[in-house]
């Protein structure tokens, strides 16, 4: 089994910024790939960004280019976002997530990670 555990949401203004960690403890892989993904209250879970173990890349979702950066600590097995400019579109409970099996082309879909953190609230006020 794999646990994640996520830390830095909160409460932010519009324009703010905030850094999410998580890490990953228990039979971890060197090809694991991490990723985040975030739920906003009636909406379905939204791709945020991945970093992809078997080429060392991050991804980023489309509403969050140019805003939101991946970062991947692998000797602490930790990912980062670090998310700036946020509007209120963002708020949302964000997710880890963690895949053992995955190809580029599945990296935003949420049911391709086996493992899951308990999610973490951002909220964003205008």
């Amino acid at each position: 089994q794999v646990q994640l555990t996520e830390s830095g949401g909160g409460l932010v203004q519009a324009g703010g910024s905030l850094r999410l960690s998580c890490t990953a403890s228990g039979r971890t892989s060197t090809t694991d790939s991490m990723a985040w993904f975030r739920q906003a209250p009636g909406k379905e879970r939204e791709f945020v960004a991945a970093f992809f173990r078997n080429n060392g890349r991050t991804y980023l979702g489309d509403s969050v280019k140019g805003r939101f950066i991946a970062s991947r600590d692998n000797a602490k097995k930790t990912m980062f976002l670090s998310m700036n400019n946020h509007n209120v579109e963002d708020t949302a409970v964000y997710y880890c997530a963690l895949g053992q099996r995955l190809i580029v082309s599945s990296l935003g879909m949420p049911a391709q990670y086996e493992y899951w953190g308990q999610g973490t609230q951002v909220t964003v006020s205008s």
